[in-house]
């Protein structure tokens, strides 16, 4: 090994601070934190409020459609509380161009107490939403239900999550 060292070490006495970094726009004063707040309130109400433009009342987002689903959220499983669409018992909800919708739907089991009047009881219901020239409602069990079907709602609602 050769006698010269590898680095040096410098003793001073102090060290200047650094250059702090400056807005040179100073014309307009600065926003309080509570105004960042409620702009960014504002923006994300605005934005969650917004609806599609030009969708069809009978699609995913237009008035017919919603109105069904509302309707499905307000007819409760009796045994269960949790309205039937978070449950997972609505399949599919088909709505045509001059109104009439298709419910598709199963329950928790075929000897499920319900099984003659629910049916039925959606039939009303969904023929109630303004829009909806008739209700045709087909009970299928196949696939069979389970728990895996349920929203995220449904499950916090029954303490599964």
């Amino acid at each position: 090994m050769s006698g010269e060292p590898k680095f040096t070490i410098q003793e001073v006495e102090a060290v200047s601070a650094p250059p702090r970094a400056r807005v040179d726009d100073a014309a307009t004063p600065p926003e309080s934190a509570a105004a960042k707040l409620e702009r960014k309130r504002d923006y994300l109400d605005g934005f969650l409020k917004a609806q599609p433009q030009d969708v069809p009342a009978g699609e995913p987002g237009g008035a017919i459609h919603d109105g069904v689903i509302a309707a499905l959220k307000d007819i409760f499983d009796p045994e269960i509380p949790v309205n039937i669409y978070d449950l997972g018992l609505i399949y599919g909800v088909e709505v045509d161009d001059a109104g009439a919708v298709v419910v598709i739907m199963t329950l928790t089991t075929p000897h499920c107490p319900v099984a003659e009047s629910m049916p039925g009881e959606v039939e009303l219901r969904v023929g109630a939403v303004p829009g909806v020239r008739d209700c045709e409602v087909n009970l299928v069990w196949d696939p069979p239900w389970d728990p895996a079907k349920m929203s995220d709602e449904a499950r916090l609602e029954l303490g599964m999550l």
